[in-house]
């Protein structure tokens, strides 16, 4: 399931989408694997069915899941996939370093949290 944080400055259904990418993208959820209907999914959030409806078109557009009429949503997967998913966080990775530099911390800094991050402490 996917977590929310309301303190989070993101819209819901971005969390959600986010959510899915992540867990579509490091295999937790499988191809073929179906997803909670839109009704189930706000029932366990605990939110209005839109904002579930608004996160699923979004992830079929960008291909994560497929809607089978009658059936529900689908995971899609593959490797694909994985590989836009790496290159959209090495994207936001290039311009969250960029924005930081800019802010005065250092090359130092910024290897010392990746390394950091490596094993597992960030």
């Amino acid at each position: 399931m996917v977590h929310l944080d309301y303190r989070d400055a993101r819209p819901i259904y971005a969390q959600i989408v986010d959510g899915y990418r992540e867990q579509i993208a490091s295999t937790v959820l499988q191809p073929g694997e179906k997803l909670p209907s839109v009704r189930e999914l706000a029932s366990e959030l605990a939110i209005n069915p839109n904002t579930i409806q608004r996160a699923y078109r979004q992830l079929e557009a960008e291909g994560w899941i497929a809607t089978v009429a009658g059936k529900g949503c689908f995971v899609c997967g593959g490797e694909k996939l994985q590989e836009q998913e790496k290159g959209r966080l090495l994207l936001e990775f290039d311009e969250t370093t960029a924005a930081l530099l800019a802010l005065g911390v250092t090359r130092g800094e910024l290897v010392w949290r990746i390394e950091k991050g490596d094993k597992g402490n960030a």
